[in-house]
């Protein structure tokens, strides 16, 4: 006679809540989709996550990884954590296929390729007697990879420090499709390629920094990141605000709603062209309907770097969405939790993020305090919480449609069975919402 016997989890949060349990798959998501590859973050070492992420890669199918790895470099803007998935791919015999082809879709600039290099070299950018030659699905995919770019990229992105675009073209034994590009792969070679005209090159060569700002944004050659990055710099030079304010007027493509906060905290002087500039670009976008609660962690581990060069932290990454919410939700409540949870006032873009990581001290993660304080209090249609998941408490399912954002990387989480599992910060995790309810 069989039993039906009810599976509980010994897993734990690293606050201490008994965490859902998931497929290796799920835990690969959640640890890659948010992740900045060998970072440090509250909880775990960078290389101790990247150890188990390869860990995990293994207890996986092949096309499950590499479809991570699309997905990750195309919708969720990761550069080097798709690198790594596709070189412990590399590691798996029978894999030459999958790798070569996931290679050529996930490289979208010139410098990955010797990114690539050197992660399968494991930080080294050129190889030695004592490492493995290059698998043959790497190189057919670094040849087709390199196929794809002309001559303004590949001048861009040859740089001198490391693996030169000319070692992959040596490497992978690149066939050009034609003579024009048999043409331009020997200038590589011979590295003859004609200098771009970069902010980065102009400075480097001693050029007023003013000027080359100026000239670059009245030319329009200054990228939306070059541009955001580049606030304060352009302010320390003197920079004519009036251009600022032009470029800042124009298109801004492929930058993420935190790109702006980060922007605003180094160039106050600007905050009201940036704060335009992130409402606009996300203003055609489809709305939500009825009402939406949107709950943020502002706990201590939020407050961790996104990255050792990175100013901003998680939590800026998790308000950056809540401001996305506000702006699609046909009526949104935003609410803060740590020790308690906290509602925000109805501000919009960066009036919005500040209120949502002053609104309380950041402490303790009672996210189950505050999903039961939402169904008894907030009558909503849905509940968006954007966490971390390392939660002190048991956390009950949502008394309305529920959402779980994870814009964490750890282990284990509790946003899984009767909640809907989102992993990322980037803009993508919002149309998952608004395409999961068309459907």
């Amino acid at each position: 006679m069989r039993l039906n016997i009810l599976r509980r989890s010994t897993r734990k949060t690293h606050e201490g809540a008994v965490a859902s349990i998931i497929s290796p798959l799920q835990e690969l998501r959640r640890s890659c989709l948010s992740s900045l590859l060998w970072e440090d973050t509250f909880y775990e070492s960078g290389t101790d996550h990247a150890k188990r992420i390869a860990a995990l890669i293994a207890q996986c199918t092949p096309a499950d990884v590499a479809a991570l790895a699309i997905e990750a470099r195309s919708r969720m803007h990761l550069r080097h954590l798709p690198l790594f998935l596709v070189r412990e791919l590399a590691r798996q015999p029978g894999n030459g296929t999958i790798v070569a082809d996931t290679l050529a879709q996930i490289i979208q600039r010139p410098d990955e390729l010797c990114e690539y290099l050197a992660i399968y070299w494991g930080g080294a950018t050129t190889m030695t007697p004592r490492q493995s030659p290059l698998s043959a699905g790497s190189k057919r995919g670094l040849a087709r990879a390199f196929a794809k770019f002309g001559p303004y990229a590949l001048a861009k992105y040859d740089r001198d420090d490391g693996a030169k675009l000319r070692d992959v073209l040596r490497l992978t034994h690149a066939k050009p499709k034609d003579a024009e590009q048999g043409a331009l792969w020997k200038k590589v070679v011979a590295r003859e390629l004609e200098t771009p005209d970069t902010w980065e090159v102009a400075l480097s060569a001693g050029a007023d920094k003013r000027d080359t700002f100026e000239r670059l944004l009245r030319e329009e050659k200054l990228g939306a990141l070059a541009t955001l990055r580049n606030l304060r710099n352009m302010i320390a030079a003197n920079v004519d605000p009036a251009l600022v304010t032009a470029r800042l007027a124009g298109r801004l493509e492929r930058v993420l709603p935190f790109r702006f906060l980060a922007a605003a905290r180094h160039a106050p002087m600007f905050a009201a062209d940036l704060d335009a500039a992130m409402l606009r670009s996300i203003a055609d976008e489809p709305r939500l309907a009825g009402v939406t609660a949107v709950v943020v962690d502002v706990s201590g581990s939020m407050d961790v770097a996104l990255s050792k060069k990175s100013e901003m932290a998680r939590v800026d990454a998790a308000a950056g969405l809540a401001v996305l919410v506000r702006e699609i939700g046909e009526s949104v409540r935003v609410f803060s939790f740590s020790e308690h949870l906290v509602e925000v006032p109805a501000y919009r873009g960066i009036a919005l993020s500040q209120a949502i990581t002053q609104s309380q001290p950041h402490a303790g993660t009672y996210l189950g305090k505050a999903v039961e304080s939402i169904a008894r209090d907030v009558p909503c249609d849905r509940i968006v919480v954007i966490t971390d998941e390392q939660s002190h408490d048991r956390v009950p399912a949502p008394a309305a449609k529920g959402y779980i954002i994870n814009v964490g990387t750890y282990e284990n989480g509790v946003g899984y069975g009767d909640w809907t599992h989102i992993n990322g910060w980037s803009e993508r995790v919002v149309d998952f919402i608004r395409e999961l309810e068309a459907a």
